[in-house]
């Protein structure tokens, strides 16, 4: 659902030399790393992710730029604004998303609780809603 979907704040520690933030998994997620990838030399307002995952726990970080993330769990729908590096999103499965750049060049960073399995992938929003329905 989508009321599991929440902002987090990334451990972090900043002083006169710049900041430093800290994701450790059996602390700070829900679940193991198994996976991390990342978005780069994006586009301004060029959607990416538009997708939904089966089983896949994923939280994304802004690690340069900003980004609107639209999730939706089939019935309800929200838009949250990733622009901080110490910030993250946890995205639980069964969920849409669609990743928007607000500028070039932004960078979102992926952390993924399983590795990549295209079984685990819905491309289709109508085939979503179905699958959505179902469970």
């Amino acid at each position: 659902m989508i009321s599991d979907c929440r902002l987090f704040d990334i451990r972090s520690f900043e002083d006169d030399r710049g900041g430093l933030s800290v994701i450790e998994a059996d602390i700070d997620l829900s679940f193991e790393i198994k996976r991390l990838y990342y978005l780069y030399c994006t586009s301004k307002n060029i959607v990416r992710g538009v997708h939904a995952h089966k089983k896949l726990e994923q939280v994304l970080i802004s690690f340069s730029g900003s980004f609107d993330v639209l999730l939706s769990d089939g019935v309800n729908s929200k838009t949250f604004k990733l622009d901080k590096p110490n910030i993250g999103l946890y995205v639980c499965p069964m969920i849409w998303r669609e990743l928007t750049p607000l500028e070039e060049n932004s960078i979102c960073t992926v952390l993924a609780s399983r590795p990549y399995e295209e079984d685990d992938y819905i491309h289709n929003y109508d085939n979503f809603l179905s699958i959505a329905k179902k469970s």
